[in-house]
């Protein structure tokens, strides 16, 4: 007998299998305590005055927030997980372009999770760093095989204590750099640009931000589905880069468990370091089983499981040499959600045939064009790179695939004038 498949990693999530906003906001809560954004912040509070450092935060989360909360309408408007969603767009063939590099990515970046779970904890208790990888990446990969109920849960647990604990560390770390009145008279050695700020600002998240319906689906309406995603954003990612400025400015340390370990604690650093790669790892594997499923069809559960080992097994490996290729591969992704944006809000005007009778192209070579139009433009045009590549990608496909019709309007009539 055949096992249900109850994340529908292949089809809509049915309604009866919803959940409500509580549950939602716990994933993508879980989802936006992400390390790199405190490394993230911590470049910008080492280049930005704090005044400056809050408008940017707040400028690039309003950005994050509304390229997310789109995607997270289309996932509770239709069920669809971000791969199942990209065949209307690429064609089914063409999707699998989308669901390789977001699955190699996420994959890459559960390994580097691992490792950098492992690093730090080895440094501080003597243990073997291999065995804590072994460890952190087995567990983190079983919890992960229970898919969205586990990463509901996990997050109702990890974010109230990471919000706990890091928001005493950083009470403290405010009052090593003199209080409020510290932190707002800061003044950095070397100045950053604005424009490179936000860039780090949006550009650190956008890339798996592109992944949001695979967990914004579960949502039982698209409200509850946006105004999730887009308190997690304005509440998760900003805590995340305070942490991350504020250690840096007082004590040089954009990680919250680095400035931890130097406040003494220890312990608390564990946890929050701890639960902080488990959440984002939870969901990277999580959303690369969704990945590979649709190209193998095979179930998810398995594949997350394949995955987990073959991220734990290369963890240190890709801690030390791989982060610099995740970053330039994270960089494609931010145009494949532009591209679906625009096809289902520009071209078909917010309705999508059901995705069970649907019939799709194999492959939808506009779209292509216009993915690799839009990284191209994020790398070579001046501005701000994620905001270059998800308006070049949308106005591209946008532009040749209305092109394209009024073609074929026109060859149909002028072929229909020689019949008559």
């Amino acid at each position: 007998m055949e096992k249900t498949d109850t994340e529908f990693s292949l089809q809509a999530v049915p309604q009866a299998s919803r959940n409500g906003f509580g549950k939602i906001l716990a994933v993508m809560l879980g989802l936006t305590f992400f390390s790199a954004s405190m490394w993230s912040g911590g470049a910008l509070g080492s280049g930005l005055t704090f005044t400056q450092f809050i408008l940017i935060v707040l400028a690039g989360n309003f950005i994050l927030g509304m390229y997310t909360g789109a995607l997270a309408y289309i996932a509770a408007k239709t069920g669809l997980s971000t791969h199942l969603l990209t065949r209307y767009a690429f064609g089914e063939k063409g999707s699998y372009l989308s669901s390789l590099l977001l699955g190699v990515t996420q994959v890459g970046w559960f390994g580097v999770g691992v490792a950098m779970f492992a690093v730090p904890v080895q440094k501080v208790t003597g243990l073997n760093i291999y065995l804590l990888i072994a460890g952190a990446g087995i567990l983190m990969t079983v919890t992960a095989i229970y898919g969205i109920k586990a990463l509901a849960l996990l997050g109702m647990v990890a974010v109230p204590a990471i919000t706990i604990l890091g928001s005493y560390s950083v009470f403290k770390a405010t009052k090593t750099a003199g209080g409020v009145q510290g932190l707002m008279e800061y003044q950095p050695l070397e100045a950053m640009g604005l424009t490179a700020a936000l860039t780090i600002c949006v550009g650190s998240f956008i890339s798996a931000g592109t992944l949001t319906p695979d967990f914004t689906r579960f949502a039982k309406t698209t409200r509850s589905a946006v105004g999730a995603t887009v308190i997690a954003f304005f509440l998760g990612n900003s805590l995340m880069f305070l942490f991350g400025a504020v250690g840096a400015i007082a004590l040089g340390q954009a990680d919250i468990s680095e400035v931890m370990f130097l406040q003494g604690l220890i312990l608390p650093a564990i946890i929050v370091l701890g639960l902080n790669i488990w959440t984002t790892n939870e969901n990277a594997l999580y959303a690369s089983g969704l990945g590979f499923a649709s190209i193998t069809k095979i179930s998810k559960s398995k594949i997350v499981v394949f995955n987990g080992a073959i991220g734990t097994i290369a963890a240190m490996w890709l801690y030390n040499n791989f982060v610099g290729f995740l970053t330039i591969l994270g960089s494609t992704l931010p145009s494949i959600g532009a591209i679906l944006l625009a096809d289902y809000f520009l071209l078909k005007r917010g309705k999508y045939q059901s995705f069970e009778t649907m019939k799709f192209k194999a492959v939808n070579w506009i779209a292509i064009i216009a993915w690799a139009g839009g990284v191209a433009i994020a790398n070579f045009a001046p501005g701000i790179p994620p905001i270059n590549s998800l308006l070049g990608s949308a106005i591209i496909y946008v532009v040749i695939t209305k092109s394209a019709l009024q073609l074929e309007e026109s060859s149909t009539k002028k072929m229909s004038e020689k019949v008559s």
